[in-house]
């Protein structure tokens, strides 16, 4: 497993990626593909949002978008995903916990209504993570209306 960021050569596979991601989350976003087929994206990389991509061997397998908030004190999980066929392997937890070590501080991830099986994950995740040190509430987002998050601190 390698995270590897997004950068300019990358990019045409992190957005590849988001297709899929857009496209799985569509049954609970309601979302349609433009007259192209392709989905807009929610989050878009640049300034504060970080990209990354998820490689075994040459085969990307997952992405992720990470805020930077609070002058790189605090974090939020914009976007994450893995591939259908690689879930249940351990690796969304090896990626997820990779990125919390990269950027020690405060962190937020929210997961939409309807995405129960995300809310599982993270909060299995958190707790090898923080054992039970994480806090969790249904948050008004103003862009997705009720959610799940879940907040909490990794150290350096």
């Amino acid at each position: 497993m390698k995270l590897v960021p997004v950068e300019r050569n990358n990019l045409p596979v992190y957005l590849n990626l988001c297709q899929s991601y857009e496209g799985e989350f569509s049954a609970i976003t309601g979302k349609q593909p433009n007259e192209k087929g392709v989905f807009e994206l929610d989050t878009q990389l640049g300034g504060d949002v970080l990209g990354y991509v998820l490689y075994d061997e040459r085969t990307p397998l997952g992405l992720a978008a990470v805020k930077m908030k609070d002058r790189g004190q605090a974090w939020e999980v914009c976007e994450f995903y893995i591939v259908p066929s690689a879930r249940k392997q351990g690796l969304g937890k090896q990626f997820a916990l990779e990125l919390f070590k990269r950027y020690p501080g405060c962190w937020e991830i929210k997961q939409i209504s309807g995405a129960e099986y995300a809310t599982a994950f993270w909060r299995k995740t958190l707790a090898e993570l923080t054992g039970t040190a994480f806090e969790e509430d249904v948050y008004q987002d103003e862009y997705w209306g009720a959610v799940v998050r879940q907040r909490f601190v990794v150290s350096a």
